[in-house]
């Protein structure tokens, strides 16, 4: 069962998700550079705290948290102290283009909470096999979105169609590191619909997935429950595919990729 990140600072709202089982909640402190990358874009820019980070581990029962910080900066030693304080069970660290950068921060951490580096960078990707051996990690996630605009790509998944994220998938594999991608819409919704989205963590094996804002959207108290509980029936639809409809499957979502990218105009 792939396990569920949601992204808030809401502790009624994690407390939910918590009941649910099968989630990670997520803190997010990351600023730095963040607003002028995605800058016209509709895209999450948090106003998350570090007090946030105690707020929501204090209501959590059986959901690890994750906190992502800002990339490697002259502040990160005291900002891993701050977030390992508040109870932090992983770290995420975003926007690293190099393996020093992922080690500076491995040696930061001193092993006292899994790290997550957060693949969003084309110089990242090319360097994949220099930093995936890091001592301290405790999964990889590729952040589609950052790292398709560092590509000069169109749409958010065509790392997917072209076959990067089962080569970061393989690498992981390799290191015994489980890894996740992405974020996902409502079963039926997004551009690329969630159940395809849903259909390829399947078949690489991914361990873990963001859930987008689409799931909670301010309708009726019980909609995202609702919603929650659609995906893990599409997913369990899904897990019984026999081998050939797996990857026939992977072949029509990547055509769908590539006419969506198409339609959208020249790269940037």
């Amino acid at each position: 069962m792939l396990e569920l990140i949601q992204i808030t600072n809401d502790p009624a709202f994690a407390r939910r998700c918590d009941a649910l089982g099968g989630f990670r909640l997520f803190v997010d402190l990351e600023r730095l550079g963040k607003a002028e990358r995605q800058a016209g874009r509709n895209t999450f820019i948090s106003a998350h705290h570090i007090d946030d980070v105690g707020r929501i581990k204090q209501v959590l029962r059986r959901s690890p948290l994750m906190v992502r910080v800002n990339p490697l900066n002259p502040s990160t030693a005291a900002e891993v102290e701050a977030v390992l304080a508040q109870g932090a069970d992983l770290l995420m660290l975003p926007m690293f283009t190099r393996a020093q950068e992922l080690r500076d921060f491995a040696e930061l951490v001193a092993a006292r909470a899994p790290i997550v580096p957060l693949l969003e960078t084309g110089a990242a990707l090319a360097c994949l096999d220099d930093w995936i051996a890091t001592p301290g990690l405790g999964e990889v996630y590729l952040g589609l979105n950052d790292l398709h605009l560092s590509l000069g790509q169109r749409f958010m998944f065509e790392p997917l169609a072209l076959g990067m994220v089962d080569r970061v998938a393989a690498a992981a594999r390799r290191q015994g590191i489980p890894f996740g991608f992405g974020g996902i819409a409502r079963v039926d919704e997004g551009q690329l619909p969630g159940r395809d989205v849903l259909a390829e963590h399947l078949r690489m094996g991914s361990r873990s997935v963001i859930l987008s804002r689409t799931f909670h959207r301010g309708e009726d108290s019980g909609a995202f429950e609702s919603e929650v509980a659609k995906l893990r029936q599409a997913e369990r639809e899904l897990a019984q595919r026999p081998p050939a409809q797996v990857e026939a499957d992977a072949r029509r979502i990547a055509a769908l990729i590539d006419r969506i990218a198409a339609g959208l105009g020249p790269a940037p």
